[in-house]
């Protein structure tokens, strides 16, 4: 049986992955959202904040689309989301999915029943090597 924070997470994604973003009640008032790579990186904090880091982010893109295709609970305040990316970006006009870069993560930080961080990774190996699992990357890479 899956847990509430994973049913909660699958929930947020499954919305998103339906182009649908309105709701916010998951959302604890002062979500830390981060983007930890790619090109525009930072941090911003509460909802406000998380719609100012989104539009800077979605800016650089045309045809943006992130689908989830696994999701793994860390521990108990931990998902991770495995991504499928597409989209061109608006600077080199580098298609994501077709240069083999198209697989990204997200991380969802919980606590008692919202999200408390929320970091997308473009890299997957990033986000895997940053949450310790490392190996199950080179693991997953042709040698």
């Amino acid at each position: 049986m899956a847990s509430a924070n994973l049913e909660l997470v699958r929930g947020i994604r499954g919305a998103w992955d339906r182009g649908e973003f309105a709701a916010v009640d998951w959302a604890h008032p002062q979500l830390e959202f981060v983007i930890a790579d790619g090109p525009t990186p930072g941090t911003w904090t509460g909802l406000a904040g998380m719609a100012a880091g989104w539009r800077e982010f979605l800016g650089g893109w045309e045809d943006w689309r992130a689908t989830a295709s696994d999701y793994r609970e860390l521990d108990g305040s931990r998902v991770l989301v495995l991504v499928e990316l597409s989209g061109r970006s608006r600077a080199s006009g580098l298609d994501i999915a077709r240069s083999g870069k198209g697989q990204g993560a997200n991380v969802f930080h919980l606590r008692e029943g919202k999200v408390t961080r929320f970091v997308l990774y473009l890299e997957r190996d990033r986000a895997l090597t940053d949450l310790g699992l490392a190996a199950e990357a080179d693991a997953a890479t042709p040698g």
